[in-house]
């Protein structure tokens, strides 16, 4: 066994990695605050925003499952780099990565304690700490169980969200059409006034860099296929789930949505994050069911510690490959006799503790400004995967070796990864431009302290915007040159790069796995299910 796997166990199963490769994508992002997408630009703008940022993440994904069907590393594409390109690409990737997880686990904490106020009282006294620290103390259990807890824990987390779609789908249709409710809608929101576009080509572009954060978390099946069962067959599987379900769960919510609640409506701009307003719940209300806001708050509460179970793995996995690749004290490396990166899991959880001092005693407002870079950097990581699988296909041809000898081939290649590639360019210049215009005016020195407290907002508000734009760039480009100066890298030559270290060779019951089981009709119904 190749020593960038020792340690880990392979104990996640088929319907493990299919779900967890959904659970990546549904999550709060289209809960509660796709309404907002609608409102900004319309039922059409929204549609189209979802859609070309689908089909980027689409190829991002088919990019993935060509690479860790091959190379199954614990690093995933992060550890691509040095493969093919240069060890400083790997080092930082792996580093902005990290970063930008280990940032996000204590977001959601805080996002945890506002959900369960709903239930609460207004005058309770209940403190807001608990419930996050509750969570704290579950990860831990769940981590130190091993990976296959996390797995099965993502697998039922899962199927409450892919219910929770389905309901709303079907519910949709029936109010959409008016076999419930007492009000056919048809196409009728599509017309009225600011729709299909609403707001021009500002609010398409500001809706599209709202999608992107939406859609962010699919690329960690990549991630999953060192501790897959059979990656040959099971990260496949996977990432190619990720076109049915862009296609049927944010689609279809997105355009059913769009022309049940008009663009108008205040309840779309779900500002407090509230369950009430939760654009699912409109929906829900209008189909005349009782206790929506309720059921709601519930599968967004499960979402956000779904969300926190993946990103402790997904952070400990990092911190592993860190440790391993010598770029952290490698005691952060070490594994116990159940394949759980132990000192790893003790670090994430340091980090998510002293978060919550920061957000819970008084300096939320600094932890703030670093979340506004979590979205870039997601994708920045997107670009940086099509990237290193354009220069791993042509290290694999210059090696001689055929594309039918890759265990997956990703379909389109390379007229979808240009495609997504154009996009994800589009997207990051769309995000960099928008941080810049409409700077705040500054009132003047005799203005009213209420101008005075609106122009520090706005200024607070710009600022933020240029640091989560330009901010991961800055980042990722000092962590790269930092490293190829100190270590003097060079460019990994096409025909030297190592494209076998790290390869999973299928056992005879792993080939015979690959074989197809069961009627046609099943075989048929399992690549959609």
């Amino acid at each position: 066994m190749d020593v960038t796997q020792d340690g880990l166990k392979r104990d996640l199963r088929l319907r493990h990695m299919v779900m967890i490769a959904i659970a990546g994508t549904i999550g709060t992002g289209l809960f509660l605050t796709s309404g907002s997408t609608i409102a900004t630009a319309g039922p059409g703008g929204a549609l189209l925003a979802y859609v070309l940022v689908g089909i980027w993440l689409v190829f991002v994904m088919q990019a993935i499952g060509e690479v860790a069907t091959l190379l199954p590393l614990p690093g995933a594409y992060n550890a691509w780099g040095g493969r093919v390109f240069d060890e400083a690409f790997s080092f930082q990737m792996t580093w902005m990565y990290c970063i930008n997880w280990a940032l996000t686990i204590p977001a959601q904490l805080s996002g945890s304690a506002l959900i369960v106020s709903f239930w609460l009282p207004e005058d309770t006294k209940f403190p807001p700490w608990i419930v996050p620290v509750i969570i704290i103390i579950l990860m831990v259990f769940i981590n130190i169980a091993g990976v296959k807890a996390y797995g099965e824990l993502e697998y039922w987390f899962s199927i409450l969200k892919v219910v929770t779609i389905i309901i709303f789908i079907v519910c949709g249709i029936l109010v959409d059409a008016g076999a419930v409710g007492g009000h056919t809608y048809g196409f009728e929101n599509w017309k009225i006034e600011g729709a299909p576009f609403k707001g021009g080509f500002v609010s398409f572009i500001t809706t599209l860099i709202s999608v992107g954060y939406a859609y962010g978390g699919a690329e960690m099946t990549g991630l999953t296929a060192a501790e897959s069962r059979n990656p040959h067959k099971h990260v496949p599987r996977a990432v190619n789930t990720v076109l049915l379900r862009i296609a049927f769960f944010y689609i279809a919510s997105i355009f059913l949505l769009g022309s049940i609640v008009a663009n108008s409506d205040p309840l779309l701009v779900n500002t407090d994050r509230s369950a009430t307003r939760a654009p699912f719940t409109i929906v829900f209300a209008k189909a005349g069911i009782s206790g929506a806001a309720n059921y709601m708050n519930a599968v967004v509460f499960t979402s956000v510690f779904s969300a926190i179970n993946s990103q402790f793995y997904v952070t400990t996995r990092m911190l592993l490959a860190l440790a391993r690749e010598g770029w952290v004290h490698k005691s952060i490396g070490y594994i116990n006799s159940r394949g759980v990166p132990v000192v790893a899991v003790g670090v994430v959880t340091a980090c998510s503790c002293l978060s919550l001092i920061t957000i819970f005693i008084g300096s939320g407002v600094v932890f703030q400004w670093f979340v506004s870079i979590l979205g870039s950097i997601s994708f920045q990581g997107w670009l940086y995967i099509l990237l290193l699988h354009f220069r791993f296909r042509y290290c694999w041809k210059a090696q001689g070796r055929a594309v039918t000898d890759l265990p997956y081939v990703a379909w389109g290649y390379p007229y979808g990864n240009i495609l997504a590639a154009i996009i994800g360019s589009c997207c990051i210049v769309c995000n960099c431009y928008l941080s810049v215009i409409n700077p705040p005016q500054y009132p003047g020195i005799n203005a009213s302290e209420e101008l005075m407290n609106a122009y520090r907002s706005r200024r607070d508000g710009y600022m933020q915007g240029i640091l989560g734009a330009w901010g991961p760039w800055f980042m990722s480009a000092t962590l790269f040159f930092s490293y190829k100066y100190i270590y003097g890298t060079k460019l990994v030559n096409a025909v030297d790069a190592d494209l076998d270290t790290g390869r999973f060779i299928p056992s005879e019951s792993d080939k015979e796995d690959l074989k197809p089981h069961g009627p046609r009709w099943k075989r048929i119904l399992k690549i959609f299910v």
